[in-house]
């Protein structure tokens, strides 16, 4: 049912979320899905719990021992051209602006931004100690999330972004 409410989610958007189709998707009834998630905010902190543990499996397998290199491969991790990578961060995307307007996401949200600055925090403290490492992981994160969403967008190729991204690591590193 997780997987299924990513896939909705990334193709129809938060506001065009339905539990009609996420059953559909899922093959379970809309009975199994309100029990398991109360409602459609439930379903939507689901989802975005479950979209952050995805982002992990493709960012926190970094095979190297030099933190740079890590910081570099774990970011740039979240601008892949798979559909896995597309369909998590477009649903990360759209649950993100959502909870502009969903106060019952923010919370959430804010735990899984904080976590993930924290990963790239550590990594950016080990790279290089003279540097405000929080501040640089926040300006980091921030940025693929905005780069991504051009990507996604159309408003930005793939190349760009990833090359954006690259220069902005290399000048926070030093």
């Amino acid at each position: 049912m997780l997987e299924a409410s990513v896939r909705v989610i990334a193709q129809d958007g938060v506001r065009g979320l339905r539990v009609e189709k996420l059953a559909a998707e899922a093959g379970v009834s809309t009975a199994l899905i309100y029990y398991h998630f109360k409602d459609r905010a439930g379903i939507l902190r689901a989802a975005l719990e479950h979209v952050n543990h995805r982002a992990q499996s493709y960012t926190g397998d970094v095979e190297s021992d030099d933190p740079r290199t890590r910081v570099e491969q774990m970011l740039l991790g979240e601008l892949q051209d798979t559909a896995f990578v597309r369909e998590t961060s477009v649903a990360w995307g759209e649950l993100r602006a959502s909870a502009a307007f969903d106060e019952d996401l923010r919370a959430t949200l804010r735990t899984a931004t904080e976590t993930w600055n924290a990963d790239v925090e550590t990594l950016v403290r080990q790279a290089n100690s003279e540097l405000d490492a929080a501040a640089a992981a926040e300006r980091l994160t921030a940025l693929v999330e905005g780069l991504s969403e051009r990507w996604h967008s159309g408003s930005l190729t793939l190349q760009r972004a990833r090359e954006l991204l690259a220069g902005a690591i290399a000048r926070e590193l030093g």
